[in-house]
């Protein structure tokens, strides 16, 4: 009998430490996930951030570390990660990396919105004065209403940090301050510097986050670390808020369509024309850009086309690549472009000269047709040869151009089957002579 109890008592352990391992082992196996966010704040980059924040719930994710290099984006775009990483049940570290990377305008907000801030070496934060839609200086007014807002959210974030680090955050924001990862560290801004992604984790094991409201302890020592990466989609809408990928978007998709327009039809030129035309579209929409350079723009292509049916001889042409270059230069002027690239003078140029030879080489073509002899038409068959298919004493009938056609010997009469050549026409009568033999 106490055999038997035992066993059970054991098979009873065993059973209990089965279930029991499981649990242990999932709550040792939190995995850590990486995204990397570098370049302008765009719509495409929010979508990333709201999805992987939504992945990592999913997947009862240890932390997040969102890899930060930015020089800052829109302010509403800005406010929707703050908003979004505040309100994740997973712990988020915004980390300000590579070497040379930085936070800077809008990405001072993100940064400070993570439940743990780090940077590497050599980086940078702050310059988050806000400016206008273009890039420039807002007005008295709208300067200190949002200048307010923006510190606001500022002290909010920094609450727990202590007063240095607020008043070091509304000094990036009302007079554009930045400071090295250092300075940063020292007034208690950010919350460790890390020389790679390995010293980040080792940091972090066993700090202490406020998630929710509640304290969570990290444990990252010796964790997995998955990357997110942005689907293709995003990383599309991403890429193309260069203004150089821009310019070209913006040629191929309209000549595309005047190409469409001009031989009906197919189905090719019209797709590209669209879809480039609709990317381009995008990124006009998500860059700061003064929309009169778009108005010279269709104002070059008005002329472009004009030239074609104008007997002007490629005088418009050379206006209409002059006022295209202008429009490019002032649809990407605005200082607000200069975060997500700087527009090439060369690839301008290239652009406007490229599309002027194009369309003269259309002009050109236009004139030689106009000065061609005619393909169509009596006149064709002047000077043409053909045979005679009856006797010419004077009057008959030939074959020329594969047609049979009444005609009337010049200089005397033709023998049936003998080589002639047209010499005139008189309605639908042919006048023909004698072709030599051989000739």
């Amino acid at each position: 009998m106490f055999r038997a109890h035992g066993w059970r008592h054991l098979l009873g352990l065993l059973a209990l430490l089965a279930l029991a391992t499981p649990v242990l082992a999932q709550e040792q196996s939190h995995p850590v996930w990486q995204i990397t966010v570098e370049g302008p704040l765009t719509p495409a980059l929010v979508a990333y951030v709201e999805r992987s924040l939504d992945l990592a719930e999913a997947e009862d994710v240890e932390v997040l570390i969102l890899t930060l290099n930015t020089p800052g984006g829109r302010l509403d775009w800005m406010q929707q990660i703050v908003a979004d990483l505040r309100a994740s049940p997973v712990p988020v570290v915004v980390y300000v990396a590579p070497r040379g990377a930085s936070a800077a305008s809008a990405g001072t907000l993100v940064t400070l919105a993570g439940h743990a801030a780090a940077m590497a070496p050599e980086t940078t934060i702050g310059a988050a004065s806000p400016v206008d839609a273009l890039g420039g200086d807002l007005d008295e007014t709208a300067e200190r209403k949002i200048k307010e807002d923006v510190r606001a959210l500022a002290r909010g974030l920094t609450e727990r940090r202590g007063a240095a680090a607020t008043r070091l955050a509304e000094a990036m924001i009302e007079d554009a301050r930045a400071v090295s990862a250092t300075e940063a560290l020292a007034a208690g801004l950010i919350d460790f510097i890390a020389a790679d992604r390995e010293d980040l984790l080792r940091q972090l094991d066993g700090f202490v986050v406020e998630v929710a409201g509640r304290p969570v302890t990290l444990s990252t020592a010796g964790a997995s670390v998955r990357s997110i990466e942005m689907t293709w989609i995003e990383r599309v809408l991403t890429r193309i808020v260069d203004p150089n990928l821009l310019a070209l978007l913006l040629f191929i998709g309209l000549q595309a369509l005047l190409i469409e327009l001009g031989s009906p039809g197919g189905w090719v030129a019209g797709f590209i024309g669209v879809v480039c035309l609709a990317l381009a579209i995008y990124g006009l929409g998500v860059l700061p850009v003064d929309w009169f350079g778009l108005v010279l723009i269709a104002t070059a292509f008005g002329l472009f086309v004009l030239d074609i049916k104008a007997p002007t001889h490629g005088a418009l042409t050379v206006v209409g690549v002059l006022t295209l270059i202008a429009g490019l230069l002032v649809l990407f002027s605005s200082p607000g472009v200069a975060p997500f690239g700087q527009l090439s003078l060369a690839l301008v140029v290239a652009l406007g000269a490229g599309t002027g030879l194009f369309f003269l080489f259309i002009v050109a073509k236009g004139l030689h047709a106009q000065r061609a002899p005619p393909v169509t038409g009596l006149e064709t068959l002047l000077g043409a040869t053909g045979v005679a298919r009856t006797d010419l004493a004077p009057a008959g009938f030939v074959f020329v151009h594969g047609e049979r056609w009444q005609a009337v010997a010049d200089q005397g009469m033709i023998e049936q089957g003998a080589p002639v050549r047209v010499v005139g026409i008189e309605g639908l009568r042919l006048t023909v002579r004698r072709e030599p033999d051989g000739a």
